[in-house]
C-alpha cells in the first residue's frame, strides 16, 4: 500500500485511534479505584469541614476521625442525611446541591440536635469566578458567618428562612452575600432552601 495514498492515512488513523483509545481505557480502569477513594476522602473532608472540624495531619487522620464522629449516610424521608456525635453533641449533616453563575455548587450544613440552627456550614463549587463567587468555597470566615443562624423564622417550621441577602434585614436567619457575587449568593439561598425545604417533616419530629 502507498504511504502517500488516502486509504492509508485512513486505515493509519483509525488504527491509531483505536490503540489510543485502548490504552485511555486500560489507564482509567486502573485508576478507577484510586479515583473512587480520593472522591469519598474528598465527601468525608467536607463533611468534617461542615462540622468544623478542619484540623487534621494527613488523610489517614482526616479519616480516623471522621469514622470516629460520623455514622455512615442514612436515610429520612427518602433524603441522604448524616448523623455525627461531635464532643457528645448530636449534629445532623445535610448535603446539597444547586447552581452558581457558572456552573454547579455543593455543600454540607450541619443541623444542631434542636434541629432549629445551624451548627456549621461548608460550600464548594465547580466553576465560580476566583475572588467573587468562588470566595463561597475559599473564604471560611464567610462559611462560619452560618454557625448559629436558625433555620426558621416566627415559628413558621415549614417555611426555610434562612437565607444569603446583600442587605440583611433578619440577622437570626440571614447570611451577608458575597461581594460582588451577588447570582452566587442566590444560588446559594436557593439551594439552602430547595434542599432544606425537603427535610421539614424530619426537622419536626419529635
Amino acid at each position: 500500500m502507498k504511504t502517500n495514498s488516502n486509504s492509508y492515512t485512513i486505515i493509519y488513523s483509525a488504527v491509531l485511534v483505536i490503540i489510543v483509545a485502548f490504552l485511555l481505557a486500560v489507564v482509567y480502569a486502573g485508576l478507577k479505584d484510586r479515583q473512587d477513594a480520593n472522591v469519598a476522602l474528598d465527601q468525608k473532608k467536607q463533611i468534617l469541614y461542615s462540622l468544623n472540624i478542619r484540623q487534621f495531619q494527613n488523610d489517614a487522620d482526616a479519616e480516623a476521625i471522621y469514622n470516629k464522629v460520623v455514622k455512615p449516610e442514612a436515610k429520612v424521608d427518602g433524603q441522604p442525611i448524616f448523623y455525627a456525635n461531635v464532643d457528645g453533641q448530636q449534629k445532623y449533616v445535610i448535603p446539597m446541591k444547586g447552581m452558581g453563575l457558572w456552573g454547579g455548587i455543593s455543600g454540607y450544613i450541619a443541623i444542631n440536635g434542636d434541629k432549629r440552627t445551624v451548627y456549621g456550614a461548608y460550600f464548594n463549587h465547580e466553576s465560580e469566578t476566583a475572588g467573587l463567587g468562588a470566595e463561597i468555597k475559599d473564604n471560611q470566615k464567610w462559611q462560619e458567618q452560618f454557625q448559629g443562624k436558625h433555620l426558621f423564622k416566627d415559628g413558621d417550621t415549614n417555611t426555610i428562612a434562612l437565607s444569603v441577602m446583600k442587605k440583611k434585614t433578619d440577622p437570626e436567619t440571614q447570611v451577608d452575600a458575597v461581594t460582588g457575587a451577588t447570582l452566587t449568593s442566590n444560588g446559594v439561598t436557593n439551594m439552602l432552601h430547595d434542599c432544606l425545604s425537603k427535610y421539614t417533616k424530619f426537622f419536626n419530629a419529635k
